[in-house]
């Protein structure tokens, strides 16, 4: 999909989690680029990996974190002690067997991608030609042409039983009622378009951006979360996953946003790719 270049903006005015960097909405100018309907799928990254023998971070590393939900009960796996136990290490865990060596792609050709690190969706879309989308270019793409929303249909909310994209229905993280029809990733084509006519911008899986996270405040915790960014070469991230609701992460909204090591890769973060385009002569957003 096309846009041209334009003046917009990134973040908003009504930001649910601030210490993200939501806010405020600051103006941005945009230059022409194109960014595809759909995030990247299994099948697409197969291709690559059969072209190039390209080794994933995640297969180098030997391990991978997945959601608990994901794997059979009594396996055995080491589960984080932190603020986020549903997260565990699986070793083998990888794009290709994304819940570990007894997992694999069946049925899931038209899924996105998950276990990709920010190295390894940029390899992709070097091979490609293209890129990652720049977090403004993200939030242009998502909204669709409909202004300040909060989601790429709109502002009405999701609920448990209102269903406009793949995120968790019931109570995170051992409740989930599946109203949406998915318990993990869904096909990349499962709901509605927005009205720029892309899908996913919404929930699914977490989607790289190219730019580094930083939170533009001048505040003491804005500086130690940027400083923690700065070491661990964190990346933006867009768009929520089938893991977000309302009570826990409530970041499916289209300021939202996240942020993960470069490196790192995870059962629900995977990305769409952008393209340059050469300007027009006498071409002029305004």
């Amino acid at each position: 999909m096309r846009f041209e270049a334009t003046k917009s903006f990134v973040g908003t005015d009504r930001p649910l989690i601030a210490e993200d960097g939501e806010g405020p909405a600051r103006p941005v100018r945009l230059d022409a680029f194109e960014i595809e309907i759909e995030t990247v799928t299994n099948d697409r990254f197969a291709a690559f990996v059969a072209a190039t023998g390209y080794v994933t971070e995640a297969e180098r590393f030997g391990w991978s974190p997945v959601f608990i939900g994901l794997l059979a009960e009594g396996a055995g796996y080491f589960a984080n002690e932190g603020r986020t136990p549903w997260w565990v290490r699986v070793d083998g865990a990888c794009w290709k067997a994304p819940e570990g060596p007894e997992s694999d792609l069946s049925g899931r050709g038209d899924h996105p991608v998950v276990q990709v690190s920010w190295n390894d969706a940029r390899a992709f879309a070097r091979w490609c030609g293209g890129r990652l989308p720049t977090e403004a270019e993200w939030e242009h793409a998502a909204r669709g042409g409909l202004g300040d929303v909060r989601y790429p249909w709109g502002d009405a909310e999701p609920d448990d039983n209102t269903v406009y994209c793949n995120i968790w229905q019931g109570g995170f993280p051992h409740g989930n009622t599946l109203a949406d029809g998915y318990f993990g990733t869904s096909p990349v084509h499962a709901f509605e378009a927005n009205r720029a006519g892309l899908y996913g911008m919404a929930g699914n899986v977490w989607e790289w951006t190219q730019d580094g996270f930083r939170v533009r405040s001048l505040s003491k915790a804005a500086k130690a979360r940027n400083r923690h960014a700065a070491t661990q070469h964190e990346k933006v991230l867009k768009g929520g996953s089938f893991l977000c609701h309302s009570s826990y992460c409530h970041r499916y909204r289209i300021a939202a946003r996240s942020a993960l090591a470069m490196d790192s890769s995870t059962s629900n973060a995977g990305f769409r790719l952008a393209y340059d385009i050469d300007p027009q002569p006498g071409s002029d957003p305004g």
